[in-house]
């Protein structure tokens, strides 16, 4: 029974698999009903609109069932531990589960169980694979090759499960990961280069990985308000200078926060090209864990 806890569970192989498998639902139109007698449960402790809902878009386009779990009304809600909530949930013998959760180790402790394989929707700040497979199928489709090819992740990394995915798995692909925030906002423990300024590094890049300004998660301000850190963060025309670089983001993105309406706009920004690419990605992710493992 194979998980997807981070994207190191995956050989290349197994996500280059994966990466051809998504370009062919995108090329090819309405594939067969490849899971038609299986059942998923989604299990959101996190809100999400684009990664629940891609999921269960994925699993309905290869003709899975499944029925979303709401946590809030759920007995974890009475007191019931969530091994317990997923042990009953494993009597009922579902083919996979789809959870988000706050806690980086709630994943990999109901993998542990053995139970259903297990697919990681995005948990604490410690890893979102799906995100980061997305994103490495966009930047693929994009430039071809992505050996020595440079990105700049912006903005709270430390905070992020996006970046700490992104930075696990693009370099396996040939990618140089750049990191552009204030100290607090960058993780203690990295080699990678680091910046203060994003106009240090931006003649040095091809992509931009802008991420949601998370103030809140902070107890001790760094900025004063939003205003202030996108003076500093933000993906604006300026910043730009007409630079043939592409901008990726997670979402949501928060408007002239961390990218402005103009560059939001303009046809080198791939957000929704990311969501797109997001239920192929994870239609290829579900018949590789369901069908081929």
């Amino acid at each position: 029974m194979q998980h997807l806890i981070t994207t190191d569970d995956f050989s290349i192989e197994q996500i280059n698999n994966i990466l051809q498998d998504a370009a062919r639902f995108k090329n090819n139109g309405n594939p067969p009903a490849l899971l038609r007698d299986k059942l998923l449960f989604t299990l959101f402790f996190e809100n999400s609109t684009r990664t629940r809902s891609s999921f269960e878009v994925a699993a309905k386009k290869l003709g899975a069932a499944v029925v979303h779990l709401d946590p809030s009304k759920s007995s974890t809600a009475k007191g019931e531990t969530i091994e317990d909530t997923f042990a009953n949930l494993g009597a009922m013998a579902p083919d996979g589960v789809i959870i988000r959760h706050a806690s980086n180790e709630i994943p990999q402790t109901l993998a542990d169980m053995d139970m259903a394989p297990i697919i990681n929707a995005g948990a604490g700040n410690y890893a979102h694979p799906t995100q980061a497979l997305l994103d490495l199928f966009t930047l693929q489709e994009h430039f071809g090759s992505l050996e020595g090819k440079r990105i700049a992740i912006v903005g709270d990394i430390a905070n992020s499960r996006v970046a700490s995915s992104a930075i696990s798995l693009l370099p396996r692909f040939g990618v140089e990961v750049n990191l552009v925030a204030p100290t607090p906002f960058m993780p203690a423990d990295t080699k990678l280069a680091k910046y203060d300024k994003i106009e240090d590094v931006i003649d040095k890049v091809d992509v931009i990985m802008s991420l949601r300004a998370q103030l809140e998660r902070h107890k001790t301000p760094i900025f004063e308000d939003y205003g202030t850190y996108a003076s500093h963060y933000c993906i604006t025309p300026q910043v730009m200078d007409n630079r043939n670089i592409i901008i990726i983001h997670p979402g949501p993105v928060m408007r002239n926060i961390d990218i402005s309406d103009e560059v939001l706009s303009d046809a080198k920004c791939k957000v929704l090209t990311q969501v797109t690419n997001g239920v192929f990605v994870r239609m290829a992710i579900l018949k590789m864990l369901l069908l081929d493992s």
